[in-house]
C-alpha cells in the first residue's frame, strides 16, 4: 500500500512527486500516457512569469511569486536550462498606458522586484525593431524562460531514483473510498493508497468527481503557436508581451532557451479536452498580432514548425489547491493554467504542509539525490569531456540528428534513464533529435532503429508518442528493412534489398570541424 498516489505528470504532478521523495513515504505518481509531460506541459509559452499579472490575494499570485524566487537555483540543481532574460510589456496608447501602471502597482502589492515602467526612448534601446508606436513598457527583469518539458522530465528522474514508482499507460478510471484511504483502478490493476493528490490537469475534474461531488469544471483553452528555426532567438532580446486582455496575457514573441522564437499564443475556448490541432484561424490570428510587436522583424518564412497547447482553465478563476470536504485525504491541485509552470516550485511545499495536517510530520530521508541524469549536451562539454566520453562509448562519435549536434550515445541514454523515453516523442523531448529545421526527416529513422534496438522491439511497434500512434504499419514494398548491430562500436546498418546505407559516424575531429 501506498502512503500518496499522486494522479498526473505533467509539471505540477512530477514537482510533487519530487517532494515527497525527500520524506520516508511510499508514493507512486500516475499517469495515462505513455510518457510524463505529455499534456499542457508540453505545449505552453514556455515562460516563468514574474508575477506582477495575477490579482492580488490570489493563489495565482502567491505562487507565482514564490515559484520565481525558486526556479533558478532548481534548474541548475536539475541541470536544465533556464535563462532570466526579462519581461516587456508594451503600450501602443494612452489607454494601455493605464493599464501598465495598474499591472505595475499590482506587481509591487504581488511583491515582485525590481518592476520598473519604461518611457518610448528607452523602450527602442533595450529592444530594437519594436513597432515604432510603442509608446512605453512595464519591464520585469525577472522574467525567464526555460525548456518545460524537460524541467517535468527531469523532476520525475530525481522521483524515481529516490523511491518514487512512476506508472505509465495507466489511466485512471474509478477511484473508491476504503476504510485505509483509497483504491484505485488504473491501468487494468488497483492501488491502494492512503492519501490521492490530482495533479490531471485538464483531466482533473473529472477525476475529482470519481469519488467527490462536482466542485468546479475545466474550461479547455487551445493556444497556437509558431516555431522559429535556431538563430532567430536574436530577434527578441526579451520576452515581448501586449497589453493583456480578458483572454489572457496575449500573443508574444520570445526567444526559447534552445535559440529559436517562439510566437504565440491565440485562446479559443474548446469543447474536447484533445483538441491540440492547429487551425488556419488561429495561426492567422497569431501572425497578425505578433506583426504589431515586431512588423518588420518577424520572419515568418523561417517558421519550422506549429502546435497547440491546452490550458486547464477552472471556472473557479483560480487555482485549486484544497482539500476534500467530503473526503478528507483527497488532494486537489486542479485548475492549474497559466502561470501554473512557474508556480509548480511554490505549490509542491505547499501541499507539503497540507498532507503533514493529516498525516502528522514527516521525516525526512538521510539522503536525497537532486538529479537523476545529467542533461549536458554532448556539444555543450569542452573538448577533453568530448573525448573521454567517446572513448568510453564511441556511440557518442556519431550524428544522429544533424539540424540540432544530437549523438547516438545522447538518445541511448536517454532510452536507458531513470524515467527512459519508450516514443520517438519521449527521445525528442528529452535530447532534441527532431526539434530542428528538418523536423525528425533525416533523424527519424535512425531514432526508430535505436529505440529498436534498445528495447528489443520491431520497428513496427514503435510509436511517436501514445500507443496507437503508428509511424509505419509494415514495407511498402520489397523486403522490411532489418537493422543489425554490427562491429565493436555497434554502428546501425540497413540493409534494403542489396544497397547498404551508410551510417552516420563523425568521429570528434569532424564534430571540431
Amino acid at each position: 500500500m501506498y502512503n500518496v498516489a499522486i494522479i498526473g505528470a505533467g509539471i505540477i504532478g512530477t514537482t510533487i512527486a519530487r517532494e515527497l521523495s525527500r520524506y520516508k513515504l511510499r508514493v507512486v505518481l500516475i499517469e495515462k500516457d505513455s510518457d510524463v509531460a505529455n499534456g499542457t506541459t508540453k505545449g505552453n509559452s514556455a515562460i516563468i512569469h514574474a508575477g506582477f499579472d495575477p490579482e492580488p490575494g490570489t493563489l495565482k499570485a502567491r505562487f507565482n511569486a514564490a515559484g520565481n524566487r525558486l526556479y533558478g537555483e532548481l534548474c541548475r540543481e536539475l541541470e536544465v536550462p533556464y535563462k532570466e532574460i526579462g519581461s516587456l510589456v508594451i503600450s501602443f496608447s494612452e489607454k494601455e498606458e493605464q493599464t501598465l501602471r495598474e499591472l505595475y502597482e499590482r506587481g509591487l502589492a504581488n511583491n515582485i522586484p525590481a518592476l520598473e515602467l519604461v518611457g518610448r526612448k528607452e523602450l527602442h534601446q533595450m529592444e530594437p525593431g519594436l513597432n515604432k508606436n510603442a509608446s512605453s513598457a512595464l519591464y520585469a527583469p525577472t522574467a525567464g524562460i526555460v525548456d518545460p518539458y524537460l524541467m517535468a522530465i527531469a523532476l520525475a528522474e530525481s522521483a524515481a531514483v529516490n523511491g518514487v514508482d512512476i506508472r505509465l499507460d495507466c489511466p485512471v478510471s474509478n477511484i473508491h473510498k476504503t476504510a485505509t484511504g483509497f483504491r484505485i483502478s488504473c491501468g487494468g490493476g488497483e492501488i491502494e493508497t492512503g492519501l490521492i493528490i490530482n495533479a490531471a490537469g485538464l483531466y482533473s475534474d473529472r477525476i475529482s468527481e470519481l469519488v467527490n461531488p462536482p466542485s468546479f469544471k475545466i474550461k479547455p483553452t487551445r493556444g497556437e503557436y509558431f516555431i522559429l528555426d535556431k538563430g532567430t532567438d536574436r530577434l527578441a532580446r526579451h520576452v515581448l508581451f501586449p497589453c493583456p486582455t480578458d483572454l489572457g496575457k496575449g500573443v508574444l514573441v520570445s526567444p526559447t532557451v534552445h535559440g529559436n522564437l517562439i510566437i504565440g499564443p491565440n485562446a479559443e475556448l474548446v469543447d474536447s479536452k484533445e483538441a491540440t490541432e492547429t487551425t488556419v484561424e488561429g495561426m492567422a490570428y497569431v501572425r497578425e498580432h505578433a506583426k504589431k510587436i515586431k512588423p518588420n522583424f518577424l520572419p515568418f518564412h523561417k517558421v519550422i514548425t506549429s502546435f497547440s497547447g491546452l490550458r486547464a482553465k477552472s471556472d473557479r478563476g483560480d487555482f485549486i489547491v484544497e482539500e476534500s470536504i467530503e473526503n478528507p485525504g483527497f488532494f486537489n491541485a486542479a485548475g492549474i493554467d497559466s502561470p501554473g509552470l512557474v508556480s509548480a516550485p511554490a505549490i509542491a511545499p505547499h501541499l507539503l504542509e497540507m498532507l503533514q495536517k493529516r498525516t502528522g510530520p514527516l521525516v525526512k530521508k538521510e539522503t536525497f539525490t537532486p538529479r537523476g541524469k545529467s542533461h549536458r549536451p554532448f556539444m555543450e562539454l569542452n573538448r577533453e569531456e568530448q573525448t573521454k566520453l567517446i572513448k568510453k562509448d564511441p556511440r557518442y562519435g556519431r550524428i544522429i540528428c544533424r539540424c540540432e549536434s544530437i549523438t547516438e550515445g545522447e538518445i541511448v541514454q536517454a532510452i536507458a534513464g531513470p524515467v527512459g523515453a519508450r516514443t520517438v516523442d519521449g527521445i525528442k523531448k528529452r535530447v532534441r533529435p527532431g526539434s530542428g529545421r528538418c523536423q525528425g526527416g533525416f533523424c527519424g529513422p535512425r531514432v526508430m532503429q535505436i529505440l529498436s534496438h534498445e528495447l528489443g522491439m520491431k520497428m513496427p511497434s514503435i510509436y511517436k508518442n501514445n500507443p496507437g500512434s503508428l509511424i509505419l504499419s509494415g514495407p511498402t514494398k520489397g523486403q522490411q528493412p532489418e537493422v543489425k548491430i554490427t562491429g565493436e562500436t555497434a554502428a546501425l546498418s540497413i540493409n534494403r534489398h542489396n544497397a547498404e546505407e551508410k551510417s552516420i559516424n563523425m568521429e570528434l575531429a569532424v564534430i571540431g570541424g
